[in-house]
């Protein structure tokens, strides 16, 4: 009985084939519009500027309530849901002004406080980037245990060889998101004297290290608990903690080719394009999709080799990073139109998800490379769509910041500025954002839980929103629970 139940769930997310982009972005797009009602709330009429209970519940119904109905009950007409959220926000926007900004109490000034600089911070704390890695982070949360419910629609699961999915969207931005907050240390580094390549090895083994032995974990849990698998996800042995414990090594080494080729995201073209060269022109692709599993390279083939299509991912968000987390230099007056759009951070990212967007096209177009879209192999259209759609929705909450907290970045000094940012931060968002690992491994354990304890495919749906609701709001109270602990914790 245990076995045909296992055999209905391998069945359940096997043989997918996914959904139009213009399904997926439909869909997504409720995650900005989300951050659009909350800061419109912020702005307008300071909701969240004092956490009550209350305000805790608003900021959890937007960020992720609306996320996980996104999901499931208004799967199939998401833009009802998207009105329900956009149409408020502008009228309370277009009807009442500005609310002025709520100081804290002064205190009186510790010898800490004396000696602080009060220059501003070269890389300043961004919320909208605080924003959207929270709410991709949540997506991710709630998908993982969403598939497993039949009030999550097929179309939104990985697809098995070819096609665009929700699901496999997620796992790509997962990773950009990743590269994008990853540059800060090279940023900081680049004032200072470069650190030579052994000691940047050492240092991102270390990191990997814990990645790695979650890996391991997870793979003899899986295995002690027979727990389902979809091996033509990652293969036999491999999952995504060993792709992500990979990254940092490697990514040291491409700092080295930065100094030849100094541009990320032509080094992530470069990569994702002689990966693609690879495929196309020899035998790996036929070997990734139907080669027999005889060994250990072709039992984890999948993971092992789709792990370059990741990096050229990690690699596009670190291009996006370069210039979204240093400080916006000040525009001259007698600038032109062309000037300030390829100078400022909102014009440099609505360029580089045009180009990301009109490269993705051109590799599945007809009259282009014609090349269709493979998450299992994380090939150049899969790398293409990730730093397409990431980078456009990057700027669309950068616009929305913009347009709610206008005077984050002009304040006299960084503690003032620190203060604007923080008060114009979901706290579940940047709880989320804090301990974005940990609370996806959190997530990965709730996920097991449920599925060892519950006949998920067989539950209607009031009993699996009930659940999922309640997998959510533990998650959610993890994230803060470990803010208000004050604990980071960096995996």
């Amino acid at each position: 009985m245990a076995k045909d139940y296992k055999r209905q769930k391998e069945d359940f997310v096997s043989n997918l084939t996914g959904s139009s982009i213009g399904d997926i972005n439909s869909v997504a797009l409720v995650m900005s519009l989300s951050i659009f009602m909350w800061s419109v709330l912020q702005s307008r009429m300071r909701l969240f500027s004092t956490y009550t209970p209350i305000a805790c519940l608003i900021d959890f119904l937007l960020n992720c309530g609306a996320i996980l109905f996104a999901t499931t009950l208004y799967s199939s007409s998401p833009w009802v849901l998207n009105l329900l959220l956009v149409l408020p926000a502008v009228f309370i926007f277009g009807t009442s002004p500005p609310s002025p900004t709520i100081k804290s109490a002064p205190r009186p000034p510790t010898k800490s406080d004396r000696t602080k600089q009060s220059t501003l911070d070269a890389l300043p704390m961004k919320p909208f980037i605080t924003h959207y890695r929270g709410s991709m982070i949540i997506i991710t949360c709630v998908a993982i245990l969403a598939v497993d419910f039949r009030v999550f629609p097929r179309r939104f699961a990985k697809v098995e060889n070819w096609g665009t999915s929700l699901m496999d969207l997620g796992v790509g931005s997962f990773v950009f998101t990743s590269g994008v907050v990853s540059v800060r240390s090279t940023l900081k580094a680049q004032t200072g004297t470069r650190t030579p390549l052994s000691q940047r090895l050492i240092g991102s083994i270390r990191h990997s290290i814990p990645l790695l032995v979650l890996g391991v974990i997870r793979l003899i849990s899986v295995k002690r608990l027979d727990y389902t698998e979809h091996v033509t996800e990652y293969g036999i042995h491999w999952n995504f903690f060993f792709t992500l414990g990979f990254l940092p090594p490697f990514v040291a080494l491409f700092q080295s080719a930065f100094d030849i080729v100094p541009s990320y995201a032509v080094l992530s073209c470069i990569l994702g394009g002689l990966y693609e060269l690879a495929l196309d022109l020899t035998s790996l692709k036929a070997f990734i999709l139907v080669a027999p599993r005889t060994d250990l390279l072709s039992k984890n083939r999948e993971g092992i080799f789709s792990f370059f299509g990741y990096l050229a991912i990690f690699l596009a968000g670190q291009s996006v990073g370069s210039f979204v987390l240093p400080r916006q230099q000040p525009i001259r007056k007698d600038a032109s139109k062309t000037q300030v759009v390829r100078n400022t951070i909102l014009g440099k990212l609505a360029i580089s998800a045009l180009i990301w967007t009109m490269l993705f096209y051109f590799s599945i177009s007809y009259h282009g490379l014609g090349l269709p879209v493979s998450r299992r192999l994380a090939n150049l259209p899969y790398f293409l769509w990730v730093a397409s759609f990431n980078s456009a929705n990057i700027a669309l909450c950068y616009a929305i910041e913009t347009l709610c907290f206008p005077n984050i970045y002009k304040a006299p000094n960084k503690e003032e500025e620190s203060q604007r940012a923080r008060d114009a931060t979901s706290p579940i968002l940047f709880a989320f954002n804090r301990n974005g690992l940990a609370i996806f491994l959190v997530a990965n354990l709730l996920t097991g839980l449920v599925n060892m304890t519950m006949p998920t495919i067989h539950m209607g749906v009031f009993e699996s929103m009930g659940v999922l609701l309640g997998y959510v709001s533990a998650v959610s109270a993890v994230a803060l629970g470990l803010d208000r602990l004050n604990v980071s914790i960096k995996l």
